[in-house]
């Protein structure tokens, strides 16, 4: 019986060395990238990308296209953990719980992210733009989640309900005094506030009033 052996060219070694350099190259722009949008004070342009990343401008164009494209990458990236965050509070067995430590999520990378936004007017962003839809939808879901058990009063429209707590959110994040202290308060104050109230006319029981227990 003969075997045969398969052998790794020079040439196929060479391809997976260029390959591997071009993901470790690609991790590292991205990676840099992320750090600049978090330090805010640093313009976002190729040149303090590539130095952050330790490789070429050239290198940063070739492997994105374009520095929108970079953007987009990192942006989308970055969103990545607190969406995948939102679902898993949709899975958790008590929704108010879960609605309250997914707003203290939202505050701290906002608090942490708010130069990001100002930054990205005019950008033409396709995955950051699904990425911020996917986040939108887990914050609605978990809102009308809390609002069918009971947690969020319903005689204020949901949609004014999804204004106040993410304009107010928006707010607190860039206050400079944020931290989780004050986030964890804001959360219990604007969930109490949202509580039903004992007395009124709930419209989603045809008139009733929330009668004391």
């Amino acid at each position: 019986m003969e075997w045969t052996f398969q052998m790794s060219t020079p040439a196929a070694s060479g391809v997976t060395r260029r390959r591997a350099d071009a993901v470790r190259n690609r991790q590292r722009v991205l990676a840099a990238t992320k750090d600049l949008f978090v330090e805010g004070g640093v313009a976002i342009t190729v040149d303090a990308i590539s130095q952050r990343a330790g490789v070429g401008a050239a290198t940063v164009v070739r492997t994105f296209g374009s520095k929108e494209a970079l953007i987009d990458a990192a942006v989308a990236e970055l969103l990545e953990p607190l969406i995948q965050r939102g679902r898993h509070a949709l899975l958790e067995p008590n929704a108010e719980q879960a609605l309250r430590g997914f707003l203290v999520e939202v505050i701290a990378f906002q608090s942490a992210h708010w130069i990001m936004g100002e930054r990205l007017g005019g950008m033409q962003l396709p995955d950051t733009t699904a990425q911020r839809a996917a986040l939108n939808k887990v914050g609605l879901d978990l809102i009308a989640r809390a609002r069918d058990g009971g947690a969020i009063r319903t005689d204020i429209d949901a949609a004014v309900v999804t204004v106040l707590i993410s304009e107010v959110t928006y707010a607190i994040a860039r206050s400079e005094s944020a931290s989780r202290a004050l986030s964890e308060a804001y959360v219990s104050v604007i969930m109490d506030g949202l509580r039903p109230q004992q007395g009124r006319p709930d419209p989603a029981h045809s008139g009733k009033t929330t009668d004391a227990a």
